[in-house]
């Protein structure tokens, strides 16, 4: 397996209009590459969410929501983990290679959920209850695990194919990839169990939902890894071309020509990460921005009912949320390169503010139908942009041989910290004190990213100044 996944060596370097004409023919492939490749593990990532309540009517209502709740929190505790343990070795290995083998592994550990549910019988056979449980859990677990191995690597190629003068407005696109592919999930579950659940289970129609939610999906993110691995390369270098920053002459402060040469996992995690004091308060802001981000996502439903309006506003609200993401993403990319040359921190800093006024304005809006809604898309369109940034931050931060590492660093606070046990933990427990509360945590949440974030300001300037 190390050699399967061992970079590319370089290969002799072509200079002259040959050099540039395959420069921007293979930027945009390998963006293409890393976008569809990133979307498919969104599409095999929360998919158990989407058939809960079929197994609970399956099993006859043997098990639970909140035993499938546990099974749910095996996915996030394992991605939080995998995103960081498994960047280190991102940045020691080939990137074409290594996104492909995760999506396959995720896609695996998502077509085998199935076995448990199916197989098991618990409707008639509810002493393997717990053995479904316990076999659901594991292969979540996994299929968070291996969703760890995706944006590690793309990490790698936006750092090698896009200098840091442009790399805002090339992630902000890119980070739409899960919004894409998570969108999909739904669609998928729904004409999956209509197109294929007759050839898998034939008059068994409740069973119609496990070829819909798990094995169509599962197929899709396998043929998709397929094409990931034709359109992506893992560095300029492996191609015959020169770095990205001798190309566009966009060298920052911290560049250096060991930057291009593989690490030990020792010189990744001592020397450029665990020592960096900027990617430590990145990654803490990361935590209190997730807070946010997944304390509105996650509670918007239970929220906006308990205001009195119905579920079905509710959803809309929910689905707002998630698209206004998509133009706010792109549009604070585009100024944190354009407007901030290169820095990230003051982008960031305004739209958490942004944020934080929207948040208010939820809190106080009542059961106005219409101020929650608007409140919930301003929300959804500043949140994720510094959701984005702060990724591209710790790319910046890092020298590009450890930017995977960094990265995974602010994503496992991100998601154990801030999602975990904040967003999902803390916040359920104070929402059933009181509403209020819940509200100003997000906003002391919005309060305590600035801080660090703007920690980072002038550390963040120096290397952004030509």
């Amino acid at each position: 397996m190390k050699s399967f996944l061992t970079p590319p060596a370089a290969k002799p370097e072509i200079t002259g209009p040959e050099a540039d004409r395959r420069y921007r023919v293979l930027r945009w492939q390998v963006f293409f590459g890393a976008f569809i490749g990133y979307s498919a593990f969104y599409i095999v990532r929360k998919n158990l969410s989407m058939a809960i309540p079929s197994i609970t009517e399956l099993t006859g209502g043997a098990i639970t929501k909140g035993d499938l709740g546990t099974v749910l929190a095996m996915n996030a505790v394992a991605y939080a983990f995998a995103k960081f343990f498994m960047a280190t070795v991102s940045d020691r290995s080939n990137a074409r290679r290594f996104l492909p083998l995760g999506l396959v592994f995720s896609a695996l550990s998502m077509l085998f959920m199935i076995v448990p549910i199916a197989a098991l019988d618990i409707a008639h056979c509810p002493d393997n209850k717990t053995l479904a449980i316990v076999l659901m859990g594991v292969l979540n677990f996994l299929v968070g695990w291996f969703n760890g191995m995706g944006w590690p690597p793309c990490g790698r190629i936006m750092t090698h194919w896009f200098s840091q003068g442009e790399r805002g407005t090339w992630m902000s696109f890119w980070n739409c990839a899960h919004n894409v592919g998570g969108g999909l999930v739904g669609p998928m579950a729904t004409y999956g169990a209509l197109w294929f659940g007759n050839w898998f289970y034939g008059t068994h129609t409740e069973l119609y939902f496990l070829a819909g939610t798990f094995i169509f999906p599962a197929a899709v993110a396998m043929l998709l890894a397929l094409v990931a691995y034709c359109l992506l390369r893992d560095n300029p270098q492996s191609c015959g071309l020169p770095s990205i920053e001798k190309w566009r002459n966009d060298y920052p402060k911290n560049y250096s020509e060991k930057s291009e040469t593989v690490l030990s996992t020792r010189e990744i995690l001592f020397r450029y990460v665990f020592s960096n004091k900027m990617l430590w308060f990145v990654a803490i802001a990361n935590a209190f921005v997730y807070m946010v981000r997944y304390g509105v996502l996650d509670w918007a439903p239970t929220i906006l009912t308990d205001k009195g309006i119905d579920l079905k506003s509710a959803g809309w609200a929910y689905f707002a949320f998630e698209y206004a993401a998509i133009p706010g993403t792109i549009i604070c990319g585009w100024i944190s390169d354009k407007v901030f040359k290169g820095m990230r921190a003051l982008p960031t800093i305004i739209f958490m503010a942004l944020v934080a006024l929207f948040i208010v304005i939820y809190w106080k809006s009542g059961d106005n139908i219409t101020l929650n809604l608007v409140s919930l898309v301003g929300i959804g369109f500043f949140i994720y942009g510094p959701v984005m940034l702060i990724g591209v931050q710790a790319l910046d931060l890092a020298p590009k041989n450890a930017a995977g590492t960094a990265a995974g660093l602010t994503g496992f606070f991100g998601y154990f910290f801030g999602t975990a046990i904040l967003a999902n933990s803390l916040l359920g427990y104070v929402s059933e004190i009181s509403m209020d509360a819940t509200f100003m945590m997000l906003l002391a949440a919005c309060v305590l990213a600035v801080v660090f974030i703007g920690m980072t300001y002038r550390e963040e300037k120096y290397l952004a100044k030509k």
